[in-house]
């Protein structure tokens, strides 16, 4: 009797202490919110070139990077007017290929050799790199095109050039200037080998749970050669589905590659021939300032700086996601799960395919990119009042996920460093007003998960 009594009181005294033990913990994850971990240490787990190419394709990615990563000169046709001298000032972090730095280069170029620019206010040294886009010409068109922050006047190699900078503080006064940051280019190659077919079948499935959340997203279909607003429809092409760029407004990388040499740095090539600035007291080299080598003694002499652009992010790796960092693999596997389950992989797909490319390292290969390659309204607070092709001024592309723990800003304009805010500023607008995000109902469920969950899922982003 006396044992069993023993016993009993064993087991009482143990319960206490258990209940006492976990007290503490209720309280604190009563009083837990969750945050950004930040952006993830470690290696970079980017860069490299991607598995499986031949000696030959390695030789050309190689190529391509060092052009990449090359600084350019007036005397290589840098300018007149541009936003910086390198691919690989911008597409830089974690590693060559990727997004906008710690430190913004673009403070320190803008007095390079002597160059008489001055800074924009929305340049900041330990802000994002930018480019800047007017919304509206002075008449009251549209506009949506890029203007260039600086001009090589001044510079010791660029003598007799006198060009004024863009009045940015009057255009920040009306309200006209929106921003846009890098996007990473890794992984580059196995999206540009995503048939549409595979876009549009992805488009159509779990219509119905898309629907009852207000997610429609479509393709931004090339009709035109010209995908700024404000310019001329130049001549017409294939009507198939672009994918690159903050509104999927690009077709390909060479395209990606081309556009980007004349627009941030003022080179001019065999798909841009013209000048964006031609005061010809200006013109330090000849144009097009970057063009085939016809007289080249091997193939990859030959290259034109934008083939080799295009080869390079062609042949790049996707990132390399993290199965423990941060939080641990248990919670970010929780984290995956309730990404899925409360909505967010509807636009973020998790999985596209590649098809049968020429390139065997990028035949039939799976694509962990996280987006849908769709454009979606976003609602007034993301809008920028821009439109790219057939994407209007509160359209975006689903952003690719892949890499995104070690980004250090966000959103087209790098609002924020803040992961958890940058999720917020999806939902905006309503139905009422017929503004509403399409994010709306993703964004207000995540909103109500207890604290621990929301910290599960920002963990799980950042181990991408």
């Amino acid at each position: 009797m006396h044992r069993k009594l023993s016993v009993v009181l064993f087991l009482i005294l143990a319960l206490v202490i258990f209940l006492s033990l976990q007290a503490p913990i209720v309280t604190s994850q009563a009083s837990f919110t969750a945050q950004d971990p930040g952006v993830r240490g470690g290696a970079a787990g980017a860069g490299d070139p991607i598995a499986g190419l031949s000696m030959t394709q390695l030789a050309f990615f190689n190529a391509g990077r060092d052009e990449f990563v090359a600084v350019e000169e007036v005397a290589d046709g840098l300018g007149p007017r541009m936003n910086l001298d390198a691919c690989g000032s911008c597409h830089v972090q974690p590693m060559v290929g990727g997004t906008s730095p710690a430190v913004n280069p673009q403070v320190a170029f803008a007095t390079k050799n002597g160059a008489t620019n001055s800074i924009p206010s929305f340049i900041t040294a330990n802000g994002p790199v930018r480019e800047a886009r007017f919304v509206r010409n002075s008449d009251g068109s549209p506009d949506g095109g890029v203007h260039n922050l600086f001009t090589i006047a001044g510079r010791e190699d660029a003598p007799g050039c006198v060009l004024a900078q863009p009045d940015f503080a009057r255009e920040l006064a009306n309200h006209n200037v929106i921003f846009r940051i890098p996007t990473p280019v890794f992984g580059a190659g196995l999206i540009e080998q995503i048939p549409d077919s595979e876009i549009t079948t992805n488009q159509s499935t779990n219509t119905a749970q898309k629907s009852a959340m207000g997610i429609l997203g479509r393709p931004n279909i090339v009709l035109a050669g010209s995908t700024i607003s404000g310019q001329p429809n130049l001549n017409g092409n294939a009507g198939t589905i672009a994918r690159f760029g903050w509104k999927a407004q690009i077709k390909s990388l060479l395209m990606f590659s081309g556009e980007a040499y004349n627009v941030k740095m003022g080179i001019t090539n065999e798909l841009f021939q013209t000048e964006i600035e031609e005061d010809p007291a200006c013109q330090f080299a000849t144009v097009p300032n970057d063009v085939t080598n016809t007289d080249a003694r091997t193939i990859l002499e030959s290259l034109s700086a934008i083939e080799k652009f295009a080869f390079f992010m062609r042949f790049l790796a996707p990132p390399t996601p993290s199965p423990d960092t941060p939080g641990g693999s248990p919670s970010i596997t929780r984290g995956q799960r309730l990404f899925s389950d409360i909505g967010c992989a509807l636009c973020h797909t998790p999985t596209l395919h590649t098809g049968d490319s020429t390139v065997e390292a990028l035949r039939n290969q799976p694509v962990n990119l996280f987006s849908d390659l769709l454009v979606h309204f976003m609602g007034p607070g993301l809008a920028d009042g821009v439109t790219q092709g057939q994407a209007g001024p509160g359209e975006f592309r689903t952003a690719p996920l892949w890499g995104l723990g070690q980004r250090i800003f966000f959103l087209h304009d790098g609002r924020t460093t803040d992961l958890l805010e940058a999720i917020q500023a999806h939902q905006s607008g309503s139905s009422r007003n017929s503004d509403a995000s399409e994010a709306n109902a993703v964004i207000q469920t995540f909103s109500a998960l207890p604290e621990p969950q929301k910290q599960d899922i920002l963990n799980f982003l950042r181990s991408l």
